[in-house]
């Protein structure tokens, strides 16, 4: 089954929870592996209440866990959370987030009641 994303985009046998939103981020995020710290830098595409797409400067393998930052519109501190990596296509990622508290959930809920209000 095909579900669409706001943007018209759809990602084949995946149902969203949740719409995504366009919106452009600087995100960061760092990644463990083999006992040493990679470090990437990008931008987000979309944003939806449980993820956030974007392409970065190195490929993620789908399955690995990483910690990211960004600033959503609206709030003045970034968010820092856990995410796994979904799906890869090219540099472009897909991520679930894992370990948003609710201060950090509802700052994400009203950046995406914002951009769906731009739409």
């Amino acid at each position: 089954m095909n579900t669409s994303t706001p943007q018209g985009q759809s990602y084949p046998g995946r149902k969203r929870r949740f719409p995504r939103y366009a919106v452009d981020l600087r995100l960061r995020l760092q990644v463990l592996r083999e006992g040493a710290t990679a470090s990437f830098w990008g931008r987000s595409r979309e944003l939806g209440q449980d993820g956030i797409g974007g392409t970065f400067t190195g490929e993620l393998s789908p399955g690995e866990v990483v910690s990211m930052e960004f600033t959503v519109p609206l709030a003045v501190q970034p968010i820092k959370v856990r995410a796994i990596v979904r799906y890869r296509n090219g540099l472009y990622h897909g991520f679930e987030f894992l370990t948003l508290n609710q201060e950090q959930r509802n700052i994400v809920c009203r950046a995406c009641e914002f951009l769906a209000a731009q739409t």
